[in-house]
């Protein structure tokens, strides 16, 4: 049934016999008050042609998905708000969609979910008959409000997260998935914005021609009221969706950082193992520089020991045992060996 309330109100009293149920328009003095869920074409065709509604109106009611406005087709005004609901489990934000058609003695509300129940905003004002009594505009004003209240727990909401994403950036540790986070955040608040951001231009053209159309004054400072928390709703979006992009160019600069950071201490340990390395090296080449001077100078010693064993050997024929030259000989062919291995070895600088 699309068809969720319909009520008449004569002298701001909710009087038995529907609206819907009388041949035509609300008798003089009276004002008309339907709520629609979901309607079919047919049923809002049938509203149009009770009351006279535009067709391009009537067309996007049926289609929904519209932004935030305010259309004013003759004495009719179409407007479009959109209510917000925050959800913490998975920080996001809910927005639905209200139509209204409001004249001057009708108020049609179209709505394509069950949220937002305008039952209490219809409770409140039956409730106080005196401003019930000032027509289609009172209902308007109201809902309006009920809307923009509406925004103030996923304002409240979006603070806290945006306060534990600050919490995040100077803990000293910086999280690379936290930039998902914030962009998700920052995706939010542009919803809200594109969803409040036409509200205080739509209350200020209702202000601007309060005179003209002859808004009482009371109404006029119920609309003033709701444009003052727009205008805060608004501007604290506006200032979530600075905050976020500069945590989010911020968390950008200390993940650059920290990789740098990393960077540096990878180079640095390179380097170091590369100066150990080459402190090995040096190493290893001053101990073969040394090995090869020991065995240079070892080969040069063994030459005299070599001819000198020779030459102590007991043996009764060796050639040399009678010769008067003998012992210079041996003598000479140390030196001469000792110089000749000391001559090669320093040619291949190993000395």
């Amino acid at each position: 049934m699309a068809v969720v309330d319909d009520a008449l109100y004569v002298d701001g009293h909710r009087v038995p016999a529907p609206a819907t149920a009388r041949g035509g328009d609300p008798e003089r003095g009276a004002l008309a008050w339907i709520g629609l869920l979901r309607p079919t074409d047919d049923e809002l065709a049938a509203m149009a042609t009770r009351y006279d509604l535009h067709p391009l109106a009537v067309e996007d009611a049926g289609k929904g998905h519209q932004r935030a406005k305010l259309e004013r087709y003759g004495q009719t005004l179409f407007v479009v708000l959109r209510p917000a609901w925050y959800h913490d489990d998975d920080e996001s934000v809910e927005f639905g969609e209200v139509h209204l058609f409001v004249g001057p003695d009708f108020v049609v509300t179209v709505r394509h979910a069950a949220r937002p129940d305008l039952t209490a905003v219809r409770t409140r004002l039956e409730a106080d008959p005196e401003l019930l009594r000032l027509g289609s505009e009172a209902v308007l004003a109201a809902v309006m409000d009920e809307i923009v209240d509406s925004y103030a727990p996923v304002v409240t909401g979006l603070q806290g997260d945006i306060d534990e994403i600050e919490d995040d950036l100077f803990d000293g540790e910086v999280d690379p998935a936290s930039s998902k986070r914030i962009y998700q955040l920052l995706s939010e608040v542009i919803g809200v914005q594109r969803a409040i951001g036409p509200l205080p231009e739509m209350l200020d053209a209702l202000l601007r021609g309060a005179a003209k159309y002859g808004t009482d004054e009371e109404i006029q400072n119920q609309l003033r009221n709701v444009l003052d928390h727009a205008i805060r709703v608004t501007e604290r979006a506006d200032t979530f969706r600075t905050l976020l992009e500069n945590a989010l160019t911020l968390h950008s600069t200390l993940v650059m950082q920290e990789q740098n950071d990393a960077m540096r201490e990878l180079a640095a340990a390179s380097l170091a193992q590369g100066e150990e390395s080459r402190s090995l090296t040096q190493a290893s080449m001053d101990q073969s520089e040394e090995v090869k001077k020991i065995s240079s100078w070892a080969a040069i010693l063994f030459a005299p020991t070599l001819v000198a064993s020779v030459y102590g050997m007991n043996f009764e024929r060796i050639p040399e045992l009678g010769w008067a030259w003998g012992y210079p000989f041996a003598l000479v062919l140390m030196v001469v060996l000792g110089v000749c291995l000391w001559a090669v070895f320093k040619r291949r600088r190993w000395l």
